[in-house]
């Protein structure tokens, strides 16, 4: 068969998909498309090798076009209110062999064989559309900035280690800054053979974590980037230092100054009654322009965490998270919820603690959960769902106070479960009426760090 574009030459490969921008599959295959019989997740991408580049779909080493060395994705995207472009998920790449990368290096690994120039296409995603009729937006080819790279090759590296470390079942995406190893599988029971542990680990993928393909359509777009302050100001640093490295060594000068000292050593002007207030603290501390988001950050979809230390060291509050929608968490599964999701993301947990009625800042630290607590954590998601599934929410009513059966902290040492909302009218709707009160709606909730376990396993740690 003749192709329409030369398979050897990236030009020519580059200029035939960008045919497709604006286009649905429907009108830019012909009607041998509507034979096609891929379902699943990824069938858009499977139409689109088919039916638009006319090649069997494959799990190859190789890219896609191995001559021309380009290696093609599809992605979804949403498109917000004001119209700019967001990834509706992570980029997933090539399957992690954990036999195999042990005895790899980054510049000859599978991974960058794989991944080095990429070929991207993004169509916009529309709930209750045929997979045929999804309208492609963006299309160009994309190469890891070389700063960029350097954070991978450290990422990379991570993840190799872990592996070798007979850990690739406590493999998480919170381990790493831009590139995850991510579940990747028929169903969440996939696994694969370890080299150094007989425990079988989760099938995973690499994969670029959906706050650094936000950056690539950003780039592709054209979108104004003006809006980013970077840490890292050249492939030098990059290469020398971590992010980790770069962010401690900012905050250490500070560490056992109050507030007002910090806001004068810095000189950075800032409204200490502002609801935002630690968030521009810490920019002031970095470096970073009040008005601007750290580029870094964003990338590596960083969740920064202030806490404020009793003088016993005990957070002076538990940590919330959003509240969950009580009709959604019955339909999810543990791997695919969205409570996972946050846990297996970076945090900076950024510790004040007040001293003499001041608050005096201690150390920040970066962390991500340990494979143990997540699966503690799960406890309380799965018997949180239970309890909604079956209408189980109220335990009991005492003078006009209802009492619930979600997971208290005495339940896990982790986690637990309570109210997230204004008041007691701010609800959701429930999929199963409440048994006691009859119910169609419940006041939001939303999981909890324990304040307790905060203390002991992440500032004492």
């Amino acid at each position: 068969m003749k192709l329409p574009y030369n398979l050897n030459d990236k030009n020519s490969i580059l200029a035939f998909a960008k045919l497709l921008k604006d286009k649905s599959l429907r009108q830019a295959c012909d009607e041998s498309i509507l034979m096609h019989n891929y379902l699943g997740k990824g069938n858009f991408g499977q139409i689109l090798e088919k039916f638009y580049f006319l090649y069997e779909p494959n799990s190859d080493a190789e890219p896609d076009f191995a001559i021309a060395g380009l290696e093609l994705k599809s992605t979804p995207l949403k498109q917000l209110h004001n119209n700019e472009y967001r990834s509706k998920e992570r980029l997933v790449l090539n399957i992690i062999n954990y036999l195999e990368v042990i005895n790899q290096e980054f510049e000859t690994s599978s991974f960058w064989k794989k991944n080095a120039n990429i070929l991207l296409v993004f169509y916009l995603h529309q709930g209750g559309y045929d997979v045929l009729d999804l309208i492609v937006k963006l299309v160009d080819e994309w190469n890891f900035p070389n700063t960029d790279l350097e954070i991978i090759k450290k990422d990379w590296q991570f993840i190799k280690q872990k592996i070798a470390d007979g850990k690739a079942h406590e493999l998480s995406e919170g381990d790493t800054f831009y590139l995850g190893a991510c579940t990747k599988g028929a169903n969440a029971n996939a696994t694969r053979k370890q080299p150094f542990s007989n425990i079988p680990a989760k099938q995973r993928a690499y994969s670029l974590k959906q706050g650094y393909v936000n950056h690539i359509i950003a780039s592709i777009a054209n979108e104004a980037t003006g809006i980013y302050g970077k840490l890292i100001p050249s492939v030098a640093i990059a290469k020398k230092l971590s992010i980790e490295e770069i962010v401690i060594s900012k905050f250490k000068p500070y560490y056992g100054k109050t507030i007002a000292q910090i806001l004068t050593l810095t000189g950075v002007k800032i409204n200490t009654t502002a609801k935002n207030f630690y968030a521009s603290l810490t920019k002031a501390i970095l470096g970073i322009e009040l008005d601007k988001e750290i580029e870094e950050f964003e990338k590596a979809e960083i969740i920064v965490k202030t806490i404020r230390l009793k003088e016993n060291n005990l957070p002076k509050e538990d940590i919330s998270f959003p509240s969950f929608k009580y009709q959604e968490i019955v339909n999810e599964e543990w791997d695919d919820s969205d409570f996972k999701d946050i846990l297996e993301h970076k945090f900076l947990f950024v510790f004040f603690q007040f001293e003499n009625e001041e608050l005096v800042l201690r150390k920040v630290k970066f962390w991500n959960m340990p494979f143990a607590d997540i699966l503690e954590a799960e406890k309380v998601w799965t018997k949180t769902k239970e309890i909604v599934a079956k209408g189980n929410i109220v335990k009991e009513i005492k003078n006009d106070i209802r009492y619930t059966n979600f997971p208290k902290k005495k339940f896990n040492y982790v986690s637990h479960v309570r109210p997230h909302a204004t008041n007691a009218a701010n609800t959701y709707p429930l999929p199963t009426k409440d048994i006691l009160t009859k119910a169609n709606n419940y006041t939001k909730h939303c999981f909890w760090l324990n304040n307790t376990y905060v203390r002991d396993e992440i500032y004492l740690k």
